[in-house]
């Protein structure tokens, strides 16, 4: 593996590749890596012939309350990991080298983006479709893979590349979990250990929200209520969104039917915030892939 810290750097490595036919794959991160990343790599790795992890500590979806310096960085711990999971290629910019100066241009999903996470964190998607956006002019990778943990930012980026017409097939990859079913996650390591524990119940709710409606619950706020309860009664729980909506638009959904349904949450545990979700189908009560 062969670690390029320039945008220049990387196109000339890439650009014989790219002249020979070889299909190149993409996988963004933000580092301190773990092994729900690590099954983004390997997805690249079975499915094209170069692959490139990029890490980057992006400042533009940091809102001013949150602290972008306290973010997590282990570059050396990285790059072990990656050259492991057979990566080609890490690129690993500055910030000077991505914003040389303060960026006029932005790539901004103002309806997709202000819901939900977007609503209490102004500004952030569109710090991440201008980032992404941003790799894909770097790289021009013909896949992209990202976690199905942060369903939302999937889906905002699968949109910036529909409404673009970007070149990149977008890749969704299930959620990886630990042995309790939490969804690995950088953000973990904030936890202390009695959150850490008490944080087990996040999935669990999304088991709840599936006994709801394989019940024959059909009124989302009821089930939204019901979930929020559940995880309420955990007393280091802060439940701040639970949100049934449709997985394709994020939109609210009036009913639940006969389609699939997504359930959102965003749970804070101390000043840490766990993104979680699961696509439910209603008949069966099984889990549900989105394409």
């Amino acid at each position: 593996m062969k670690t390029i810290t320039t945008i220049a750097a990387l196109r000339a490595a890439l650009a014989g590749h790219r002249r020979a036919g070889k299909s190149i794959g993409l996988v963004p991160t933000m580092g301190y890596l773990h092994v729900g990343h690590m099954e983004l790599v390997r997805r690249a790795r079975s499915e094209n012939d170069v692959v490139v992890a990029s890490i980057f500590v992006n400042p533009l979806q940091f809102g001013p309350s949150e602290d972008l310096a306290k973010y997590p960085r282990d570059l050396a711990r990285d790059e072990k990991m990656l050259e492991e999971g057979g990566v080609d290629f890490l690129f690993a910019p500055s910030v000077a080298d991505m914003y040389p100066r303060p960026m006029e241009t932005v790539v901004d999903l103002p309806k997709l983006g202000s819901e939900l996470e977007g609503a209490v964190r102004p500004g952030h998607f569109a710090g991440v479709a201008t980032v992404v956006s941003k790799l894909f002019n770097i790289v021009q990778p013909d896949r992209a893979y990202f976690g199905e943990k942060d369903f939302q930012q999937l889906q905002i980026i699968r949109r910036m590349v529909e409404d673009l017409a970007q070149p990149v097939t977008v890749v969704g990859v299930p959620t990886v979990r630990e042995e309790d079913g939490l969804a690995c996650s950088s953000r973990n390591v904030y936890l202390t250990s009695e959150e850490r524990r008490a944080a087990a119940i996040v999935p669990k709710a999304l088991d709840e929200a599936e006994r709801l409606i394989a019940s024959g619950e059909s009124d989302p706020g009821a089930v939204e209520k019901g979930v929020t309860e559940f995880l309420s009664s955990e007393p280091l729980a802060r439940p701040e969104v639970v949100a049934l909506r449709d997985p394709g638009t994020l939109e609210p959904i009036g009913k639940i039917g006969d389609k699939p349904v997504l359930l959102l949450l965003f749970v804070r545990f101390g000043t840490t915030k766990l993104l979680d979700n699961r696509v439910i189908a209603p008949k069966s009560a099984r889990y549900a892939k989105v394409a």
